[in-house]
């Protein structure tokens, strides 16, 4: 207690140097807080429109299905499982087919993935009412991506030509049927959605798929031969290391930011120990052990950054509040990035975030204000009373 009350009497005593040093640990706690909860509220939004658009609680991949790799898509494909659809229900799941296509609009040429998807579906939210209509005209649906690319707009004919199982090349019309929005490029740069039941006879693919979206866990005694199941944590991999990267560039502005902040904080105790020799010797005479007088100098250190905690709060919570509010707005040219990125990105805080970065500033505010105070440890009492000791 006596420690606390000597380092709480000199900061208050030292002025405008103790508010200095308060306040680049408080923008310190903002900014790592501020970065991270950003991370954090992208890589949410990212995950939840990822599973709401192209991937819900898992897919079945075809044996030879590799999105990576469009030209294996004429061979990507098997028989749908008919105990996939009996597990799930049929609005339940979502069987697509893929086929390299080639379309021609205003005369240009731009190769696309046509994708067949199953009308009756429920578990995406591609809007697929727009593609069940009767007769022989076949609908289409684009992202807005897609549309701006094409220059296309609803009511459009637009030429595609394809390969059929025999390797037959064939061609015919398709109309833009509607337009959808989506923050995730996997779902619209470079695809027209039709029908299901349409692309496997124009394939000539009858009942089958090249992958199946399922909207539930699969029961574990499920597994199709020919078919493997991945679960989200597989499907957003890349998401998930892209984020992390973030991160990680992200924490040298971190490093950067708090090493300026301590450096300020290791000078001030070089300089307080200078300055106050014949205090620290008067302590020492008076009965107080070293280790009890370099207790109160590196108590001083750690009050530092428990007083930028305060600062920080007073502003950091109004401030912090007001972008979870509002959000993070990302410029247009953000949706050209191939990323799944919304309009408006809200920021997430967690416990552990807040908790984790207080205790990481804490820790590393005590360990810089204790490396000096080691010093008076090799004082002489009699010296410092004298102001020679160092």
């Amino acid at each position: 207690m006596i420690a606390l009350r000597l380092a709480y009497r000199n900061l208050m005593g030292a002025g405008l140097r103790t508010f200095l040093n308060v306040l680049i640990l408080s923008i310190t706690y903002f900014v790592i807080i501020m970065q991270n909860g950003f991370l954090q509220g992208w890589n949410k939004q990212a995950r939840r429109d990822s599973m709401e658009w192209e991937t819900a609680q898992g897919q079945f991949w075809a044996s030879s299905y590799d999105p990576y790799d469009p030209f294996s898509y004429s061979e990507a494909h098997d028989k749908i499982p008919p105990q996939v659809i009996e597990s799930y229900g049929q609005t339940n799941v979502a069987p697509v087919l893929l086929t390299q296509a080639t379309i021609y609009p205003e005369g240009r040429i731009q190769s696309i993935i046509m994708k067949g998807i199953d009308t009756r579906q429920e578990v995406l939210k591609i809007p697929v009412d727009k593609l069940k209509t009767e007769g022989d005209e076949i609908p289409a649906l684009i992202g807005t991506r897609m549309a701006k690319s094409l220059g296309a707009e609803e009511g459009d004919q637009i030429l595609v030509r394809w390969r059929d199982a025999n390797g037959v090349f064939d061609a015919t019309e398709v109309r833009i049927a509607g337009i959808f929005q989506t923050n995730v490029p996997n779902v619209d740069q470079g695809q027209i959605w039709i029908p299901l039941d349409r692309l496997q006879s124009m394939k000539d693919l009858e009942n089958q798929a090249s992958y199946i979206v399922a909207g539930s866990d699969p029961p574990q005694e499920l597994s199709p031969p020919g078919w493997e199941f991945k679960n989200d944590d597989e499907l957003l991999a890349n998401l998930d290391q892209m984020i992390q990267t973030k991160s990680k560039g992200g924490a040298m502005f971190y490093v950067i930011l708090l090493a300026l902040a301590l450096l300020a904080v290791f000078d001030t105790q070089v300089l307080s120990i200078f300055r106050r020799q014949k205090e620290i010797g008067t302590l020492i005479a008076m009965g107080m052990t070293r280790k009890q007088v370099i207790g109160v100098f590196t108590t001083e250190g750690a009050m530092y950054a428990i007083l930028a905690v305060l600062l920080g709060a007073a502003y950091g919570i109004p401030g912090l509040w007001l972008l979870k509010k509002q959000g993070f707005p990302m410029p247009e040219a953000a949706d050209d990035f191939g990323l799944p990125i919304t309009e408006t990105i809200v920021p997430a805080y967690s416990l552990a975030l807040v908790t984790g970065t207080i205790l990481l500033v804490l820790i590393a505010t005590t360990i810089v204000s204790y490396l000096p105070a080691r010093k008076i440890a090799k004082m002489n009492p009699t010296d410092a009373i004298r102001g020679k000791a160092l």
